[in-house]
């Protein structure tokens, strides 16, 4: 059996004048994170850990940030493209666990819903990805609130291959 582990590690700063988008849901606060897609910190962490497992290098290597068609982009549609490079590679997703590090705001009531998005971006169930939130009790750059960060964590299986006759 050919399995992979992924991890994913992520991390954007906080300013104002921009929507606050985890997990392909849009968080309503006064501000946002900074990047050069939609900065989905929560999503970029999951991208990077299934580009790990399937040996595709990482995000920034498939969507530079120099590169203006990535401008603005919903990180859910880099995700379909990043779960449908893993599909070609012959790997399957078993579970995806994420975990958002922000000292506000409180995201629980929108965990389903960006389990939701991340599961359908990539084609799977829904039960197959866990989003989770902590702060850091007021440390570090997060617990300042200078910055969210994300950590992802997966596996991969080989799709079984039927025999040939």
């Amino acid at each position: 059996m050919d399995i992979r582990i992924g991890h994913g590690y992520d991390v954007h700063r906080i300013v104002p004048d921009r929507p606050l988008v985890l997990g392909g849901v849009v968080i309503p606060w006064d501000r946002g994170l900074l990047g050069h897609s939609d900065a989905d910190v929560l999503t970029h962490a999951v991208m990077d850990a299934l580009c790990g497992a399937a040996g595709l290098g990482d995000i920034g290597t498939l969507f530079p940030d120099s590169d203006p068609r990535y401008a603005g982009i919903s990180s859910l549609k880099l995700l379909a493209e990043v779960g449908r490079l893993v599909a070609e590679r012959g790997y399957a997703i078993g579970n995806i666990d994420a975990t958002l590090i922000a000292q506000a705001p409180k995201v629980g009531p929108y965990k389903g819903e960006m389990a939701a998005r991340m599961a359908e971006a990539l084609g799977i169930r829904v039960d197959q990805v866990n989003v989770k939130a902590t702060t850091e009790e007021g440390l570090g750059f997060t617990g300042l609130g200078e910055g969210m960060a994300a950590h992802a964590v997966l596996f991969l299986e080989r799709k079984s291959r039927q025999k040939e006759l």
